[in-house]
C-alpha cells in the first residue's frame, strides 16, 4: 500500500501577515503534484510547514492517517520527508560523499570507524544514476551552482526511507541536460511509489512531469485539476483572479529611442571573447543565448565586477573605467543580478535597509553619519513605488516571497539615479502575475530615457520585451535580431549553430 500525505485545515499566520488559511488536500504514492500561484501564495510556506521550519497556526497534516507535526527538519527527515529549497543547504567545504552521507556514513570494525571508500562508492552509484560529470570526492565549493543544487537533491534521493521529495524551483539554475537528468530521477521516484510536491512557474515542466497542479491564489487552496484537464488560460485565472491576455502587445512601450547611450568596443574579459555593441537612451536590449553563452560575463566585465584585457566602454560618448562594480554604480551602471538570494539581498537586513543600502553616501553627511530620516523616506519610497507587499521595512527580506525580494533589488539599484540598467534574469524563478508587473516595470525605465539590458533565458520574454536582440554563443555575439525580425527559430539558430556575421549591424 502507498503512501498518503494530508493537509487538513493548515492556517498559518504572521505579524500582520496571512499567509495560509483553512488548507486542505492530499498528495499520493507515485503521484508527481505540481504547486502553482504567485509569489507569496503560499506555496514554499506549505513546504515548511511540512518541513518543520515553520509551526501551523491551526491545522494539521497526517502522513498514512498518522497525525504529525515536525519541530525542525530533522525530524522531517526522520520520517521519510526531504524538501529541496531554493536556497542550498549543503557545506560547502565538504566533498559531495560527505554531504551526500552527512550524519550516516558508513562504518566498518568493531570500532566503527567511518568507511570512506564505501560511501565513495555508493555516491558514485548515485551519480551514475543521475549521468552526472562529477566525482565523490570533488570538493562542493569547486562545483557550479546546478551541480551543487544536484548534489542536495542526491543527499535526499539516497534516503532509503524516502516517502515524498518536495522540489522548489529546481530547475532554476540547471542546463536542459542537467533538467533531463532530474526528469529521469524524478520518473524513477515515481516508478517506487514516492509522493512528489513540483514547484514551479514555467508551464513546459509542468506539462512535461507532473500529474495534477495544486493551485493557490493569496494563501488560500483553488483546487487540484489534472495536468491536462486545464488550459493554461484558466491557470492563470485561478492563480490571479484576472484574465492577462497576451501581456506583452498589452505593454506601453516607450516609442522614442533616443542618441547612443552606452558603447562597448572590442571588450574582451577572461571569461568572454571580444565583443561590441551599443546601446541606446530608451532603448530595451535584449541579449539572448543558451546556457554558458558568455551573457553574464559581459555584464560582469562592464561593471567591474571581472577584470577586462582589453576594449574600451563609453557612456554618453565619454570613455569610462570600471574597477569594480562600485565604480560602475558612480558611472550611472547598476546591475540587477541573476542570483538573487548570494549576490542580491542581504538576508540579514530588512527590506528597508536592503533598499537604502546602495545609496548610504547620499544618505549620510560629509562625516559619514547616516540621515535615519532620510534613509527612512527612501525605504519607504521604494516600497510604495516598486509595490513590494511586506508588513513594514523592517521585516527580513529573506520572509518575503522571491518577486517581493527581487522588487527590493530593483528599487535599491534605481535609488541610486542610474542612466544604463542591467537585468540579468530578472524574473527567474518569479511567478506569472509578478513577471508582467516586472515587464511593465522595464517600459517604464525606458520610457524614463534609461538604457535598459535585459538578458533572459526565455525567448518569449526576450522577444517581447526587446527593441533589439543581440545573440551569443561561445563566449562571444553571433548576432543581432531587430525586434521586427526576432522570431524563437531565428534566436535558436544563432545560438546553437552561430551567425556569419559577428558583431553588431
Amino acid at each position: 500500500m502507498g503512501s498518503v500525505l494530508e493537509f487538513k485545515n493548515i492556517t498559518k499566520y504572521f505579524p500582520g501577515v496571512k499567509a495560509l488559511e483553512d488548507i486542505c488536500f492530499r498528495v499520493e504514492s507515485g503521484e508527481v503534484l505540481a504547486f502553482m500561484g504567485e509569489n507569496g501564495a503560499g506555496k514554499s510556506t506549505l513546504l515548511k510547514i511540512l518541513n518543520g521550519d515553520y509551526q501551523p497556526t491551526s491545522g494539521k497534516y497526517l502522513i498514512d492517517g498518522e497525525e504529525r507535526r515536525f519541530n525542525n527538519p530533522s525530524e522531517a527527515i526522520e520520517a521519510g520527508i526531504s524538501v529541496i529549497y531554493q536556497e542550498r543547504q549543503i557545506l560547502m567545504d565538504l566533498t559531495v560523499a560527505e554531504n551526500i552521507f552527512l550524519g550516516r556514513l558508513p562504518v566498518k570494525g568493531v570500532l566503527r570507524q567511518i568507511n570512506m571508500k564505501e560511501a565513495y562508492r555508493r555516491t558514485q552509484e548515485i551519480i551514475d544514476d543521475f549521468g552526472l560529470e562529477m566525482r565523490p570526492d570533488d570538493m562542493v565549493k569547486d562545483l557550479s551552482i546546478a551541480y551543487q543544487q544536484m548534489v542536495e537533491i542526491m543527499k535526499a534521493y539516497s534516503r532509503e526511507n524516502l516517502k515524498l521529495i518536495a522540489f522548489d524551483e529546481p530547475t532554476a539554475s540547471l542546463s536542459d541536460s542537467e533538467i533531463d537528468s532530474l526528469f529521469r530521477i524524478i520518473k524513477k521516484l515515481k516508478a517506487e511509489g514516492k509522493m512528489i510536491i513540483y514547484v514551479s512557474h514555467r508551464m513546459q515542466e509542468i506539462q512535461t512531469i507532473t500529474d495534477k497542479i495544486a493551485i493557490f491564489k493569496d494563501g488560500s487552496y483553488m483546487g487540484t485539476y489534472g495536468v491536462h484537464e486545464i488550459t493554461e488560460e484558466e491557470l492563470i485565472r485561478k492563480m490571479v483572479g484576472r484574465d492577462l491576455g497576451d501581456v506583452y502587445n498589452s505593454l506601453d512601450r516607450n516609442k522614442e529611442i533616443g542618441e547612443v547611450l552606452l558603447e562597448v568596443k572590442n571588450f574582451k574579459t577572461d571569461y568572454t571573447k571580444e565583443v561590441s555593441f551599443q546601446l541606446r537612451k530608451g532603448e530595451v536590449l535584449g541579449f539572448s543565448g543558451l546556457v554558458g553563452a558568455g551573457r553574464t560575463e559581459v555584464m560582469r566585465g562592464i561593471i567591474g565586477a571581472d577584470r577586462p584585457l582589453s576594449g574600451e566602454v563609453y557612456l554618453e560618448g565619454k570613455k569610462i573605467v570600471n574597477r569594480d562594480p562600485g565604480d560602475a554604480e558612480k558611472n550611472g551602471i547598476v546591475m540587477v543580478p541573476e542570483d538573487r538570494k548570494t549576490q542580491g539581498i542581504l538576508a540579514n537586513l530588512g527590506v528597508g535597509e536592503n533598499i537604502t543600502i546602495g545609496s548610504l553616501h547620499e544618505n549620510s553627511s560629509g562625516f559619514g553619519i547616516i540621515n535615519r530620516t532620510k534613509e527612512k523616506e527612501m525605504a519607504e519610497k521604494g516600497i510604495r513605488d516598486f509595490k513590494i507587499k511586506t508588513p513594514n521595512a523592517e521585516k527580513k527580506i529573506v520572509e518575503l516571497s522571491g518577486g517581493n525580494q527581487q522588487k527590493a533589488i530593483v528599487a535599491r539599484w534605481m535609488g541610486t539615479n542610474p542612466k544604463v540598467v542591467i537585468l540579468d534574469e530578472p524574473t527567474k524563478g518569479i511567478d506569472i502575475g509578478a513577471k508582467s508587473e516586472f515587464y511593465n516595470m522595464i517600459c517604464e525605465f525606458a520610457k524614463q530615457g534609461l538604457g535598459v539590458i535585459l538578458v533572459s533565458s526565455e525567448l518569449p520574454e526576450v522577444i517581447g520585451l526587446s527593441d533589439r536582440i543581440i545573440v551569443m554563443k561561445g563566449r562571444e555575439i553571433t548576432g543581432e535580431v531587430s525586434r521586427e525580425e526576432a522570431n524563437e527559430e531565428v534566436l535558436l539558430s544563432l545560438a546553437m549553430m552561430g551567425g556569419k556575421e559577428n558583431g553588431t549591424k
